[in-house]
């Protein structure tokens, strides 16, 4: 059969035309000793992992994760602020599944940081283009299950590094990280921060992988998401109170903006403006919603 050959070229040059970007070094970890190589089929990264360790930790506090204006990234600071905390959000959901989160003012076996290091704008005119090809397909061909790929051109980029320390400060995981939007995994969305941002859930579930099985996260089979999670990408209350300081997901709304190739920003309402204090130290503080 010829399609299925012919739309597995595409893929494996949709994929492959996409060099990765540099892996950015910004000084923001406590240590780059003995980092290896762990490269994925479209990342680039660098790790540090004690696996012993990781696996032995219970609670986790998630850092609001830092974008700083840098020469040469062309994002605005709603814009970065938007990315940072997808970064965020992303975390908190994935470590949820294995660690308790608490809050900023209780004590944890762990806190995580990340910073973005470096991101490329996408081209808006490219993805607006590339959208209008979508949907002129979907009227031209209704039904028919023909892929219809990005242009490969204006595609933007994330760089990240993050890292997992215990209670006295000592680095306990590290990530380098590195990744270019490609023509068929990344929607087009007509905005600066748009593939910056999708990105940013990718890294996030990549050192989230990183930090609770104390593993690379490239290689294997992927995981179907716990069924637990749905709700919460949906737009419903976090597991741990302390992920409501990221704001909650775009749910539906957002996968249909997703669709439609509009700004993040016109469906995500970020970080909330001014997070809930902190619970006191005990049961509290590792509260479960139930709403």
């Amino acid at each position: 059969m010829r399609f299925p050959r012919t739309a597995l070229m595409i893929v494996a040059l949709a994929l492959g035309g996409c060099a990765t970007p540099p892996l950015e070094r910004a000084g923001s970890l406590r240590s780059y000793d003995r980092m290896s190589d762990a490269n994925g089929l479209v990342t680039r990264s660098q790790i540090r992992v004690n696996k012993k360790d990781l696996l032995a930790a219970k609670t986790i506090r998630i850092a609001s994760t830092v974008f700083p204006a840098r020469t040469g990234v062309e994002l605005t600071e709603k814009e970065r602020r938007l990315v940072a905390n997808a970064v965020s959000r992303e975390l908190c959901l994935r470590l949820s599944e294995r660690f308790r989160i608490v809050s900023s003012d209780d004590d944890a076996d762990l806190t995580v940081q990340a910073t973005v290091t470096h991101a490329t704008p996408t081209s808006p005119t490219a993805a607006g283009a590339s959208k209008a090809l979508s949907i002129a397909k979907t009227v031209a061909l209704p039904g028919v299950p023909v892929p219809v790929p990005r242009l490969p051109v204006g595609l933007g980029s994330l760089s990240v590094e993050a890292e997992a320390r215990d209670f006295a400060g000592f680095q306990k995981a590290a990530i380098v990280w590195a990744r270019n939007a490609n023509s068929i995994s990344n929607s087009a969305r007509v905005a600066n921060e748009g593939d910056a941002y999708d990105l940013a859930a990718d890294f996030g579930a990549d050192f989230a992988k990183l930090v609770a099985t104390g593993e690379s996260p490239f290689g294997g089979v992927p995981a179907l998401p716990p069924m637990d999670t749905i709700p919460v990408r949906l737009g419903g209350a976090p597991k741990y109170v302390a992920c409501e300081a990221f704001g909650r997901f775009p749910g539906l709304t957002g996968f249909a903006g997703q669709g439609l190739g509009l700004p993040p920003a016109w469906t995500d309402s970020g970080a909330k403006d001014n997070p809930a204090p902190a619970s006191p130290p005990g049961p509290s503080s590792e509260q479960v919603l139930t709403q």
